[in-house]
């Protein structure tokens, strides 16, 4: 008797396959643009192939004849990080190739030491026409590359801060201005983590995802409980509770446009107002600015 397997184990099987065809194609067609000579290879008399022979990459790579002929022909499985970093580098892959390649293969790349951390011009153009509501540019890890005015008063300017500590994440677990003022903080706090652990499942092996945890963990003991609890959820639009101050109560929607599919990918993160009350006190936020700056 067959059991017929279910339809999400199908699914993701037939994804899986649809990677490795991909993955398979992708090198073969980097194979055949590199010529011998450009990896100090001597060229020969009989050479019929395009480019570089399988045993010329696995040479160049440090990678069995046998296992990089299955990753070409789709029969490996599962390839790690450290095989598809010497292909890269055999293969002279630029950093968008390297970064196709290592998506292709769902595996972090561990060379990925570092990344631009300023906002595009277009990103905080955007980012300011969004005045009078706080808005800033953020990384994948909740990094604030850029933010308004209007974020600045009424969360605090993160540019006054060292630039490891302008993270949402490390302010809402460490800031005590945004431990007081935000009234839902303590929900907030769980539902980024689980965001944060949904999102590092994508980048493992990358130093600056595990060197913002393990900062975390040491830091607070509330941090490493939370973590410790596995949960992951989704990006989603949500309500958040701030106390002004000096204008009382705002209640704000967080809304999340990502400018860029590729990685490192930048959104734009809007606090729009969810009620009446809370534009008209944004709007006197920007009324007060606009008179101590006439001041």
């Amino acid at each position: 008797m067959t059991i017929a397997a279910p339809e999400h184990d199908i699914h993701d099987l037939t994804e899986h396959h649809v990677r490795r065809r991909e993955l398979a194609a992708f090198l073969r067609s980097r194979r055949e643009r590199v010529t011998p000579e450009q990896v100090g290879l001597p060229r020969g008399t009989r050479r019929r192939t395009p480019g570089l022979r399988r045993e010329e990459v696995a040479q160049l790579s440090a990678v069995g004849i046998t296992w990089y002929t299955w990753i070409e022909q789709a029969r490996a499985a599962h390839v790690s990080a450290q095989v598809l970093d010497a292909v890269a580098r055999a293969l002279l892959l630029d950093p968008a190739e390297r970064a196709h390649l290592f998506a292709l293969a769902g595996a972090g790349d561990p060379r990925t030491e570092s990344e631009c951390t300023v906002a595009a011009k277009s990103a905080i153009k955007v980012v300011e026409r969004l005045a009078p509501y706080p808005a800033t540019v953020q990384n994948a890890r909740y990094d604030i590359l850029h933010a308004n005015r209007p974020f600045a008063q009424v969360f605090g300017d993160p540019m006054d801060l060292p630039p490891d500590d302008r993270n949402c994440l490390w302010l809402l677990t460490t800031s005590a201005r945004w431990q007081r003022d935000f009234l839902d903080r303590d929900e907030m706090l769980r539902d980024l983590i689980a965001k944060y652990r949904a999102g590092m499942a994508e980048h493992m092996a990358e130093p600056l995802w595990k060197r913002r945890l393990e900062r975390l963990l040491a830091v607070s003991e509330e941090f490493r409980e939370l973590w410790e609890r596995h949960e992951v959820a989704p990006m989603s639009p949500h309500v958040k509770q701030y106390r002004h101050a000096v204008v009382g109560l705002i209640r704000l929607e967080h809304r999340t446009m990502w400018l860029a599919p590729q990685t490192p990918a930048h959104r734009v993160v809007a606090y729009v107002p969810a009620d009446e009350e809370s534009e008209e006190r944004l709007e006197r936020l920007a009324e007060l600015a606009g008179e101590q700056g006439a001041g």
